[in-house]
């Protein structure tokens, strides 16, 4: 909390200061800080430079006197501008209109409030506390003088994570909002709007990417950092950047950089904001936007710094004897589905018939239990199927009563199938049961641990395009399963 209690000591000197002649090094001097870290943490912390606090509360203040009528030139040398002529242009950019327009507008005047850090962002506008601070921003201290070990200095980031993925979903979600609302993009708040967005958020997130970095380089012992963090990170800031977004979103991410005054037109704005897509972030969108996009990033971070840990945890009675990534050429995956092949027999009856083909089988020959939306979300009514089956080769017959699924190893950009024939496989010893659990899991305890290692190493689920997931039957689908299979693109090494 050191930082907050020097950004509020500056704070403090500025509002005792506005109608004096003062520099950024004055503040530095009075709060024991160097220029350059003072200026980079109060923009961080803020959302916004020293420099813009300033201004913005002194044409706050300049214009609550000028209600009063009072004279252009006192103003502006209340306020510390070089000549009334300056001022004018400030106070015009600020509000809008004129300084001798302000007792005609008095109804439009905005007012920056004085700012005071406690838990949160309190002051300045009110669309601003809310999109840029409930973000839960990191506040981990990059001071070399940190006398915390490396385990220590790590569980700390680790902690962060944890509730940054708590708090920051439902954020992105209110953000899109925001964006969606006609009524917060009129013409008079696009100067304002700017300053939030592309300021507060997206320059903070910068910031923070930053931030962490540093923090995890100055951690000695590399054992004790996932380096797949840095991936998620340096991932993030291209984003944040506009670089490597999916071309639909392309001009519009490039109108919002370029020309932000266009952010009027409901249509780019629909691309940047895209639609609230849930705390876990996969409910159904129609347009999967730019903020859908930087959500996604955020989360990948958080993933990469507490889920080592916690996949470790989440093994209780049972452990990863194997995982890998695999990487197939075109396959076949032919199988058959239905209530009654629940039951055992039943379904190797079926399986037998499998056997039968020798020369297709692929060389992975497990049972499987394969599942998939068809590229659909998971919250799509019926769009959920399970299939019993084998990987077979490409060319591999269907026989009758059976189905079949094509897989490749680069799909083409279509919803559905052909699937990517890339996945991560797990194998799991110990206690079936546990391994089975379905208590304090997502799904149950293999696809959660299968999940959250490929979550931690920054690689990609193809959700909800190429979205697939299978039950690996490692000694025949008359045994309990004991592995997880889960589609990823990787990309090869």
């Amino acid at each position: 909390m050191e930082w907050l209690s020097i950004i509020n000591d500056s704070i403090e000197y500025i509002e005792g200061n506005l109608t004096n002649d003062f520099s950024i090094d004055d503040i530095c001097s009075k709060v024991y800080v160097s220029s350059s870290n003072f200026q980079r943490i109060f923009s961080l912390v803020i959302g916004i430079t020293v420099g813009d606090y300033i201004r913005y509360r002194r044409l706050s203040e300049a214009g609550q006197d000028m209600k009063k009528n009072n004279k252009v030139i006192d103003a502006a040398l209340k306020y510390r501008y070089d000549s009334p002529e300056s001022f004018c242009k400030a106070f015009y950019r600020f509000y809008g209109f004129n300084p001798s327009q302000t007792a005609k507008q008095s109804g439009k005047l905005k007012y920056f409030s004085p700012l005071k850090i406690q838990l949160s962002i309190k002051g300045g506008y009110s669309m601003a506390n809310k999109s840029i601070s409930d973000f839960y921003w990191s506040n981990l201290n990059t001071q070399y003088q940190d006398t915390r070990t490396d385990k220590q200095r790590y569980d700390a980031v680790v902690r962060w994570a944890i509730d940054a993925r708590r708090h920051n979903p439902t954020t992105f979600d209110n953000l899109t909002d925001w964006i969606l609302d006609d009524s917060e993009w009129t013409k008079e708040k696009l100067e304002d709007n700017k300053e939030i967005l592309m300021v507060g958020i997206l320059g903070r997130f910068k910031e923070q990417n930053q931030l962490l970095r540093t923090y995890l380089k100055q951690i000695k012992e590399k054992r004790v950092v996932n380096n797949a963090a840095y991936t998620a990170l340096d991932r993030f800031d291209e984003q944040l950047f506009g670089l490597n977004i999916p071309d639909y979103l392309q001009n519009a991410v490039k109108t919002m950089f370029t020309d932000f005054d266009e952010m009027s037109d409901k249509n780019i704005r629909k691309l940047i904001a895209g639609e609230r897509t849930g705390i876990v972030g996969v409910d159904s969108v129609n347009i999967f936007g730019y903020i859908n996009v930087l959500k996604e990033c955020d989360a990948s971070v958080q993933w990469t710094l507490f889920m080592p840990e916690y996949v470790k945890r989440q093994q209780k009675g049972f452990e990863v004897a194997s995982f890998e990534y695999c990487r197939m050429d075109a396959f076949r995956f032919v199988g058959f589905e239905g209530e009654e092949y629940f039951n055992v027999d039943k379904r190797m009856a079926k399986m037998k018939e499998l056997d039968q083909m020798k020369e297709y089988r692929s060389g992975f020959n497990y049972d499987l239990f394969l599942m998939h939306h068809g590229g659909a979300n998971v919250d799509v009514p019926g769009a959920w199927r399970g299939i019993w089956g084998r990987i077979m080769k490409q060319n591999a017959p269907v026989p009758d009563g059976y189905v079949a699924f094509d897989f490749v190893p680069e799909a083409p950009k279509t919803v559905g199938f052909p699937f990517i024939s890339q996945f991560a496989l797990a194998k799991f010893t110990g206690d079936i049961a546990a391994m089975h659990s379905h208590e304090g899991y997502d799904m149950n305890a293999m696809y959660d641990v299968t999940r959250n290692i490929i979550l931690a190493q920054n690689v990609c689920i193809p959700y909800p395009e190429k979205y697939w997931t299978a039950e690996v039957f490692l000694n025949g689908c008359d045994n309990d399963g004991t592995g997880y299979m889960f589609s990823v693109i990787k990309d090869e090494e």
